[in-house]
Parts: C-alpha cells; structure tokens; sequence
C-alpha cells in the first residue's frame, strides 16, 4: 500500500497547524474582489496584507473585507524604514484586531528593495519580547539569520529574487545554506514567478512558500493559484520521499542487462 506522506506533514508556526505549506498575498490584483477565489483555489490558510492598505475606521471598506474568515493574517510591514516605523505598524496592526502574525520588512533602499539586516533583527527582537509571531523578510544571509533566531523570530524569510521580480530562485545556494544550518523554518519569500520554481524551493527543504506577484500579475490569477498550490504539495512530497542518487560521468540501466530470452545475452 501506497503511504501518503501529507497526511503526516502539517506545519506548525506560531502554534497554529498548518495544512497548506502555501502563503499568499493580497497586493497586485486587479480587483480585490478576486481575492476569494484566489484563497480557495490555493488551499492557502496564511496571507499578508500591508497593514497601509487598510482603512482602520472602515474595516468593510477595505482590502480585510474580502480576505476569507478561515485564513490567518499576517500583517507586514512594508512601507516601513526604520525600526521604530516596523514596531509601530505592528502594534498598530494587532491594536486593529489583525492578530499576533507579523512579517517584518524593513526597507531603506528605494531602488532594489533590498531588507535591512541589522534593523530587521532589532525590530525582531522589541517584537518578539512583546509576543509578537515574528516572520522577518531578510536577503539569504547565513549571520542575518542566526540574529534573527537570536532575536526571536519564528520563521525566516528569505527572498527568491528582489520583490515582484518574478526572476525566481536567483538567490537558490544560499537559500540551500540556510536551509541546511538553520533549525528555524524557512519560508521562500519574494521573487518567484512560476510554479515550478516552488515546487524547486519545497524539493530543497523550504517549510513554505510566500507567492503575490506572480499570482496577482498572471492571466488567470485563480488558476495560477491553484497550479502554485498544487506545485508545493508535490515539492514537499518529493522532499519526504528522498530523491535518488544522482549518478556523474556513467549511465546504469534501470533493468538488468543479463537473462535475455531464457538466459542468452
């Protein structure tokens, strides 16, 4: 009998199981109206929302209206530049009713929109001393990383490629060192752009993917959602099962050579 390995696999962050290993976003679309059938399509339970696109005096009359009740949010920061900016939209968000799930993103360079180490790590750790779930969005930095789970962090989050590229896993080696020094999850974040990429992160040992722009900007965003879903079950399904040798310079045939017709080569 055939053991499905999914069936033991939930993921567990910030005390919540997890069945999907998927997280989306909220930015990019062309209606937020889409969102909805994003989610379903997906089989998504995390997804981000910039707590700037939110109308705190109208929760109806912004972007939280249509995010699905099941689902968990995870406010980030973006737009932030400084530590202070990062710890006052968290508060702000968790003040709004929108939970204890905070993506870190700290971002002075307005031309790569490449994270801030050092000021992500200090941001982690006032967060995380305040019980924040922290999920900081960093470049694939092995000492980044280390002062992230110093600081408290729950995950880390790695960028593929610089946001909303859809360049895929430019940065895949050091995302491989993370994943194997690290005893943190990791969470690929930013960059990729096609569901083949992900499925590429999962196989390595990534615990999840973060895909918006690549979902937002394609034909049909629901169907892309549903391929992106569907691609990072297979990746952590083929991560589990252990790939095969892989075999330089020679070739093996994958059936004996010898016994032929009865015995005759």
């Amino acid at each position: 009998m055939t053991h499905d390995t999914r069936h033991d696999d939930t993921f567990v962050l910030g005390g919540q199981a997890l069945e999907s290993r998927l997280f989306i976003g909220t930015g990019k679309y062309g209606t937020d109206a889409l969102i909805p059938a994003v989610a379903d399509a997906s089989g998504s339970q995390v997804i981000t929302v910039a707590l700037r696109r939110v109308d705190l005096g109208n929760p109806k009359g912004n972007v939280l209206a249509h995010i699905p009740a099941h689902m968990r949010l995870l406010p980030n920061t973006s737009g932030a530049r400084t530590v202070d900016e990062a710890v006052r939209i968290a508060r702000l968000a968790r003040a709004a009713g929108c939970g204890d799930w905070i993506k870190i993103e700290i971002i002075s360079d307005s031309r790569y929109l490449l994270p801030d180490g050092y000021a992500t790590a200090r941001a982690t750790e006032i967060l995380a001393a305040e019980g924040f779930t922290v999920l900081p969005y960093m470049n694939p930095d092995l000492y980044v990383a280390r002062d992230l789970e110093n600081a408290g962090a729950a995950a880390i989050m790695p960028l593929g490629a610089p946001i909303g590229t859809n360049r895929g896993l430019r940065t895949r080696e050091m995302i491989g060192i993370l994943i194997e020094e690290m005893s943190l999850p990791i969470v690929v974040d930013a960059g990729i752009g096609k569901p083949s990429e992900a499925c590429d992160a999962m196989e390595m040992g990534a615990a999840a993917c973060l895909v918006n722009t690549a979902i937002a900007s394609a034909g049909d965003p629901v169907a892309m959602a549903r391929a992106f879903g569907e691609a990072v079950r297979a990746g952590r399904c083929a991560f589990l099962a252990r790939a095969g040798r892989v075999l330089d310079g020679r070739a093996e045939a994958s059936s004996p050579l010898t016994g032929f017709l009865g015995g005759q080569a």
